[in-house]
């Protein structure tokens, strides 16, 4: 395949955004799919204080060369101003998934 494969993470602290991050990245074929986990507690360092929050993790299956893409969409549209972002890579998996990631998200 000439494609690698990634999972690109965000996060967001409202449920229907969440949604509207994954369906818009779908829609515009930056993503093949999107994984929204369960809300999970985070807690993180923002501006000089320990902060805790309800979040919902969303996780993007797409290939390499769409990820600048998405990931600028994101920007653009996610609420935070320092949004999460983090790219792992897909070191394996089955050939027809991969494939299907690839395909689903060529331009259109």
């Amino acid at each position: 395949m000439d494609h690698e494969i990634v999972i690109a993470q965000t996060t967001s602290d409202d449920e229907d955004q969440a949604k509207a991050l994954a369906r818009g990245a779908v829609e515009s074929k930056l993503a093949a799919g999107v994984h929204i986990d369960a809300p999970i507690t985070a807690f993180y360092w923002w501006k000089g204080k320990v902060e805790a929050a309800q979040e919902w993790r969303i996780s993007y299956m797409t290939s390499s060369d769409r990820l600048p893409a998405l990931e600028a969409w994101l920007h653009e549209q996610h609420p935070y101003d320092v949004p999460q972002w983090v790219t792992l890579p897909v070191t394996g998996g089955s050939e027809a998934y991969l494939t299907w990631v690839v395909d689903e998200t060529r331009p259109q």
